[in-house]
């Protein structure tokens, strides 16, 4: 297994074979670790999710991104009830191996409540606001 450590001072270019790699992510005490969904041209933080090795694997040979659902204990590829689709573009895996972030292109709004993102909750001094409309 790799050792993340032993590759902070690699150089770029340097690789490492993906099942190997996957075995060093620190995933949580239930197998999941935490992915940021970020639209690919815009840049805007969308949402976050969780996902265990398989759902990786599964977005890395699919294209369409599949999270662990934490409610429902199982697969969801996101957009198969609302058709809210995520295509995955680029994934990156943080220094530490303990989150992911997912660039991707999101079809319709990234939200349950249909907002674009997320993160509509807004907090300034001591007051919290919501920042956008569903979108009809």
């Amino acid at each position: 297994m790799v050792k993340l450590k032993d590759l902070e001072n690699k150089h770029k270019g340097t690789s490492v074979a993906l099942e190997e790699f996957l075995n060093s992510l620190n995933f949580n005490e239930h197998g999941l670790i935490p992915v940021i969904a970020q639209d690919f041209d815009t840049k805007e933080v969308l949402m976050l999710a969780w996902m265990d090795q398989q759902s990786i694997l599964n977005t890395l040979s699919e294209g369409q991104v599949c999270y662990f659902s934490r409610s429902r204990q199982s697969y969801w590829r996101k957009g198969e009830e609302s058709g809210h689709t995520q295509l995955m573009k680029r994934m990156s895996i943080d220094c530490d191996g303990d989150s992911i972030l997912l660039l991707v292109e999101q079809q319709g709004p990234a939200c349950h409540t249909n907002r674009q993102s997320c993160f509509y909750f807004e907090v300034s001094d001591q007051t919290v606001s919501i920042n956008s409309e569903p979108i009809e």
